[in-house]
């Protein structure tokens, strides 16, 4: 069952011209309550004092890796668009707009980090570690950009992140989603989603997205979807996956789409990854899989959520590091920001979270 993209986190009217068939809203059967309907605990039962205090751990520890140049290392895929756009997200999810707050002065700096890697095409990338696959980092960069739009006060922010927004809509190829590269040639369900969630986040900001965009995202991601529920990588064919079946999923909820089969098989089959804090993970991609897991879980309401959040956040407890860091073989700071925007989620604070 679709719905239309609903105006979360911001009073915004959204254009008509931008919901197609695919995002209608349609009322439920009587008697038939959706999922999102259904209360869920409230955050500051989810949100424990050991949740607050491994939160502001971790929210030091974030701080302290930064450069002045807004960056959060000397080299490698700290420097990175997707990871200085994802740990300032970190920051803006505990209540610190860009410029204000206990941590606005990272916000500020990360966002003029991004704005200042924004090239002439429109494209997010950094020199000597984006330019191999440039559309994750770009996807990752506008969301963040969108998410802070109103916020930052940078003059050159609505140009820069409209150019941005220009080039996801330019590239999508014929089959409905986007690759590495910023050109229409082939696609993934990886990158799609990035993107996927870019323009939803442009669109909550009131930049303008054509309907077909986001109706053939639509198509390609549900045809990516095989018989266990799961998602595999590529249209042609493939096994399915946690990590890329948890985004997905937010993919489809971020166009619109909350309830229907593809939902209800695709949260059938990520609930068989529910995480337990005793034993270690399944596969790679272990903060990718959850950061888009949890926020699946959080649109499908009870019962996913109530089990999930918990599950989650106790085994991201488990793993914090004595200096409040999490590590993942990207970054640390990639594995901080995403235990932190997963750890936080229950705040609301960021637009792109909030029911």
């Amino acid at each position: 069952m679709n719905r239309a993209l609903p105006k979360r986190g911001r009073s915004l009217r959204l254009p008509l011209i931008l919901c197609g068939p695919a995002c209608l809203l349609m009322a439920s059967p009587p008697g038939l309550a959706r999922s999102d309907q259904l209360p869920v605990q409230p955050a500051e039962r989810l949100i424990t004092p050991e949740t607050r205090t491994a939160v502001d751990r971790g929210l030091r520890s974030l701080a302290s890796m930064q450069r002045d140049d807004g960056s959060f290392a000397v080299e490698g895929h700290g420097r990175g668009a997707a990871v200085v756009a994802l740990s300032a997200m970190a920051f803006i999810a505990s209540g610190s707009p860009p410029g204000r707050g206990p941590y606005g002065r990272q916000v500020d700096r990360a966002v003029g980090y991004v704005l200042d890697h924004v090239d002439a095409r429109g494209l997010i990338a950094v020199e000597g570690v984006d330019q191999d696959r440039p559309m994750y980092g770009h996807g990752f960069a506008t969301m963040m950009l969108a998410e802070s739009f109103g916020m930052a006060m940078r003059p050159d922010h609505r140009e820069k992140l409209s150019k941005a927004v220009e080039l996801i809509v330019n590239t999508q190829n014929e089959e409905g989603g986007w690759r590495y590269l910023p050109r229409r040639y082939d696609a993934d369900i990886s990158v799609t989603v990035c993107e996927v969630m870019a323009l939803r986040a442009a669109r909550n900001a009131g930049f303008f997205i054509p309907r077909e965009t986001i109706d053939k995202s639509i198509r390609y991601v549900k045809q990516c979807q095989n018989p266990d529920g799961g998602f595999r990588y590529m249209l042609p064919g493939g096994q399915s996956a946690f990590p890329r079946s948890a985004a997905a999923i937010v993919a489809l909820n971020s166009a619109g789409i909350y309830e229907g089969e593809e939902i209800t098989k695709g949260l059938q089959y990520l609930i068989h990854y529910l995480p337990r804090p005793t034993e270690e993970s399944r596969g790679n991609h272990f903060f990718y899989g959850h950061y888009y897991a949890v926020q699946a879980m959080w649109h499908a309401g009870r019962p996913y959520w109530d089990e999930w959040y918990p599950a989650a956040r106790d085994t991201l407890i488990a793993r914090q590091r004595d200096d409040g860091s999490w590590m993942d073989p990207i970054a640390p700071s990639y594995g901080t920001a995403m235990a932190l925007l997963i750890l936080q989620l229950p705040n609301g604070y960021l637009p792109i979270f909030q029911r």
